[in-house]
């Protein structure tokens, strides 16, 4: 499956963005969804999961209560909508897919397909 992300950009702390991530080439219904983001100088990092019909959601502490994820199977499209964004939350977001279920689900090596990614920038 081939996955593009998009939605990325510059804003300032306090601010929305909701990234986007569109699938194309396999069955997206047989995937869970997960984003993921990577700091400068820092190791890759989950940020949050969606089952495969999106009866299960999943976030790390860091982005719970200000983030959501959700999917429209229909559009073969996963969403992030990020509220209240903080400057350390500044990263290059990746989309993920993958046959993965819980607890394997938070982990990177859950994930089979990766998108190319996406550059969130928030100023303070």
């Amino acid at each position: 499956v081939q996955l593009q992300a998009s939605g990325g950009g510059l804003v300032q702390a306090g601010g929305s963005l909701r990234l986007s991530c569109a699938a194309s080439g396999r069955t997206f219904i047989n995937y869970a969804m997960g984003w993921f983001r990577q700091a400068p100088g820092k190791e890759r990092e989950f940020g949050a999961a969606i089952s495969w019909n999106g009866g299960g959601t999943y976030y790390a502490d860091s982005v719970k209560g200000r983030f959501t994820i959700s999917r429209d199977n229909v559009k073969n499209t996963v969403y992030l909508q990020m509220n209240s964004l903080k400057p350390e939350d500044t990263a290059v977001y990746y989309c993920a897919a993958g046959g993965a279920k819980m607890p394997t689900m938070i982990h990177a090596y859950g994930y089979d397909y990766w998108g190319q990614g996406t550059l969130v920038t928030v100023s303070s």
